[in-house]
């Protein structure tokens, strides 16, 4: 009996160490998936600090903009538009931190990251199509244009190509860069 004894003790230790055990990896499997649940690239963001580094390469959330914009009171997270570049690609646009920020999403992954110029009536926003010195560039630009009265081709404050293949913005030169109006895509548009 007394060999008994010791086994026994020795045994319920060492179910006592595997609950322990059990208990502490589903609390860090709640923890983590929760943590997951809850989050978005723009967990990563601070202001003051690079915006388009903390968003690159990051998943984004499918979550409503009502419920992201919720989360993220601290960056002033407003949804300012997004369109659809090809079946796989969209540009979305973001206040964060008082700024905005174009995100170019492939499969809700940001590729990459557009600190954009402020625009106004005078000076709209745009995505769509331009001619460089009036020969067609290919594939979509967006940027700022000069507003004119009258005029259907208006030239280029600022522009960048939206590169498909390689997922980036490349910015364009703006000396003989027209675009249509058609593409202005802000309220304060001058329409």
């Amino acid at each position: 009996m007394s060999l008994l004894l010791p086994r026994c003790v020795e045994a319920t230790g060492l179910m006592k160490t595997k609950g322990i055990v059990a208990i502490f990896a589903l609390a860090l499997s709640i923890f983590c998936s929760s943590s997951i649940y809850g989050a978005d690239g723009f967990d990563s963001v601070r202001c003051g600090s690079d915006v388009r580094k903390a968003l690159v390469g990051r998943k984004m959330s499918n979550e409503t903009i009502v419920v992201l914009e919720e989360r993220h009171k601290d960056l002033g997270l407003k949804d300012v538009g997004a369109s659809e570049i090809s079946e796989r690609l969209n540009v979305i646009s973001w206040r964060i931190c008082g700024e905005e920020y174009v995100l170019l999403e492939d499969k809700d992954v940001v590729r990459d990251v557009l600190k954009f110029p402020k625009h106004s009536k005078d000076t709209p926003a745009f995505i769509g199509s331009c001619q460089l010195n009036g020969r067609d560039v290919p594939g979509t630009a967006i940027g700022v244009l000069k507003n004119e009265n009258g005029v259907a081709i208006l030239p280029a404050v600022s522009a960048w190509k939206i590169e498909d293949k390689q997922m980036k913005f490349v910015e364009l030169k703006t000396e003989g860069l027209r675009c249509s109006r058609d593409g202005i895509i802000t309220a304060d548009g001058g329409l």
